[in-house]
């Protein structure tokens, strides 16, 4: 399967998750757009792509109809959907439309993504706010913990609750729809990270219960990049602006988000193909069942040759799976940073090497382009550097 995308075979990439990999026919597809753009820019530029007008067009815009398939795909809305360059955009947007007085708090936990808690504080200074960070252990055995552990950190001058679907490092399936309604009955906005979610897990936003939610496109759903999304409830969209503000100025979250500026919306526009190549491929549910089976087969596997123990139930494994690695290959982040360059330089392996809770971990990836051979290459090269290192 490996022959679909342009990936380095001498590469053992267990690294799907962190910027993604499009297929070829996603690329072509692209192409194709490019160069259409190209026969005519400015008429396909300000006259078919967008509206910026009040009145509707006689045709829908193109950003108008990907989204509406984009939409379709995650249980939603076409017109509760934007597109934006990525997860963190989407975040930044919320955050900073935020109003927001001195002592107000936004809640966020200490597994979410750097740049969400870059942003989240950000914001938290420059209006005299406060950012409380809920601690989550990891490992843990019972989803039901985080629930209690972001209800308890609720407080009156809670204004909004930073939330991931899936967490970045330690990639753990968080029970969102549970967490989001403890924050509903203390009338506390939920914006969801779901930067790895889409085509990865099933989705049906509006039946999560949270106020935004935003993701990527360009993971696990094989859009090109930079393509992700912001979904916004409706009863959200006053006062919500993109961070780069442009012609569509108080003319609605259309006119606001779908025109930022000149830039190449060739990404956006070819997210539908991501969706087919999925469906087309090996059909949308065998190709998460494969992945899931081989993330959970690495977690056994590894486990098993590194002699060390996975807590995490496979309830919260999805694509990936953080493993642990034996206690003498360090705790550090540079340490990790250390393993992570010997794997790739010396080994050819491209995987995450990650430090929590005093150890390091490996994030396997796992996309239809693995296989158990892949993970075997990677038990073997972490045995062998670890000899090496003692």
């Amino acid at each position: 399967m490996l022959e679909h995308w342009l990936l380095d075979p001498a590469i053992t990439y267990l690294n799907h998750g962190t910027v993604g990999a499009t297929p070829r026919r996603v690329l072509e597809v692209q192409q194709a757009i490019r160069d259409e753009i190209e026969r005519q820019p400015a008429r396909y530029l300000l006259r078919e792509l967008m509206n910026l007008a009040p009145e509707p067009p006689a045709q829908p815009p193109r950003l108008r109809v990907a989204a509406e398939a984009v939409a379709a795909f995650m249980g939603a809305r076409g017109e509760d959907l934007v597109f934006v360059d990525n997860a963190t955009t989407g975040v930044n947007a919320v955050l900073r439309s935020l109003r927001l007085e001195p002592g107000d708090e936004l809640l966020i936990t200490d597994l979410a993504y750097g740049a969400v808690i870059n942003t989240a504080a950000f914001v938290a200074r420059e209006r005299g706010a406060r950012l409380v960070t809920v601690h989550l252990p990891f490992p843990t055995r019972d989803p039901g913990e985080y629930v209690e552990r972001v209800a308890q950190a609720l407080t009156p001058r809670t204004r909004v609750a930073i939330l991931d679907h899936v967490t970045s490092e330690t990639v753990l399936i968080l029970p969102l729809a549970e967490m989001a309604a403890a924050c509903c009955a203390r009338g506390v906005p939920v914006l969801a990270d779901g930067a790895h979610a889409p085509g990865a897990i099933p989705l049906d936003i509006p039946g999560l219960g949270v106020d935004w939610y935003t993701g990527n496109l360009h993971k696990w759903a094989f859009a090109p990049r930079s393509c992700g999304f912001l979904w916004v409830a409706p009863e959200r969209r006053e006062g919500l602006h993109p961070p780069v503000i442009s012609w569509g100025l108080d003319a609605g979250l259309h006119q606001e988000f779908d025109w930022v500026g000149t830039r190449d919306p060739s990404p956006f526009l070819a997210a539908p193909e991501g969706i087919a190549f999925m469906r087309d491929f090996l059909g949308l549910e065998a190709m998460r069942r494969y992945n899931h089976a081989l993330a959970w087969q690495a977690a056994q596997h590894l486990t098993e040759r590194w002699g060390t123990r996975l807590e995490t139930p496979r309830s919260m494994v999805g694509c990936m799976v953080s493993v642990p690695l034996p206690e003498h290959a360090g705790s550090t982040r540079e340490e990790a940073t250390r393993l992570k360059d010997v794997l790739l330089f010396e080994h050819r392996i491209e995987a995450p090497v990650i430090a929590v809770e005093g150890r390091l971990w490996v994030r396997v990836s796992a996309q239809v382009y693995n296989d158990p051979d892949d993970l075997e290459r990677l038990a073997r090269a972490v045995e062998n550097i670890l000899a090496q290192s003692s």
